[in-house]
């Protein structure tokens, strides 16, 4: 793996909301620093998430079975694809955020959704009585929970990225939220769900809650991304006290298979998720 350096940092204080970026003073001209959040998938893999990942040149992705997020240069080139292309292998899919552009020829878009991206500013964390923690002995009961829930990219190692806590009935997991990204400063706040037979019981709710209360005790600050058309888990967490600091974008696409000097995409279902659900 190649040796990365770190992003620069502007890690707000608990509560801020500024979204402004950070101004390093250098000879001659102020200098102006990346915001952390506007690559939380770099700025995740070149710091505490470090263990995690996976490069090749300037590109970064998150261990496969992890989370499919994968980190590409500003303005990519075609150097950049192929090193993507290498990475990943043929046929498979790759995940971005915060990425507007096209993807080069011959790379199939099998999902795209404009997002938005949601900081802690006067939530009104704390602790909840019923809920508990959940690792790797609880993971064939999580992964059950998201195919019922469809709440966006959950893998078999996720649970492995942060705290995930969960409500039970009657002995079978109902719902749960946890930590996903994880710049400097920051944690994610991701795999929010509920199943149907619970709804409007405000589980969510409290599960993202007490999952900001455990990010804040680290002294960190709650953030998270949802669907710009799933109003009502933006609702939901604007109702929290999260505001919105950007809006962003999620895209899925696969790498082209190569034959006989030709590319061809492969369609089909290749485990993206659907940001539709996320918070839910």
């Amino acid at each position: 793996m190649p040796e990365v350096t770190p992003l620069p940092t502007n890690a707000s204080p608990q509560g801020s909301t500024d979204p402004s970026p950070s101004w390093v003073s250098g000879p001659g001209a102020a200098i102006e620093a990346a915001h952390p959040l506007d690559d939380p998938v770099r700025a995740s893999l070149t710091g505490p998430h470090a263990h995690f990942a996976e490069g090749r040149g300037r590109i970064l992705r998150y261990r496969p079975d992890v989370t499919p997020w994968l980190a590409l240069p500003d303005e990519p080139d075609a150097q950049d694809w192929a090193d993507v292309a290498a990475l990943a292998g043929p046929g498979a899919s790759v995940t971005l955020t915060a990425f507007r552009e096209p993807p080069p020829a011959g790379w199939e878009v099998v999902f795209h959704a404009e997002g938005v991206q949601l900081v802690d500013g006067s939530v009104d964390a704390a602790p909840d009585p019923e809920a508990r923690l959940l690792g790797p002995s609880d993971v064939p009961e999580m992964l059950d929970l998201v195919e019922r829930t469809r709440p966006g990219p959950f893998l078999p190692g996720t649970v492995e990225l942060g705290t995930y806590l969960g409500i039970r009935r009657s002995g079978v997991l109902v719902a749960m939220a946890g930590e996903r990204l994880h710049p400097t400063g920051w944690t994610e706040i991701s795999g929010v769900c509920t199943d149907g037979s619970v709804r409007g019981q405000g589980l969510a709710s409290r599960l993202v809650r007490a999952v900001a209360h455990g990010i804040r005790e680290r002294g960190e600050t709650p953030f998270l991304h949802a669907a710009a058309s799933n109003t009502s888990a933006v609702r939901l967490y604007e109702s929290l006290g999260f505001v919105l600091r950007r809006r962003t974008s999620f895209l899925s696409a696969l790498v082209p298979w190569r034959a006989e000097g030709h590319i061809h995409a492969r369609t089909g279902d290749h485990g993206t998720g659907s940001l539709e659900q996320v918070g839910r």
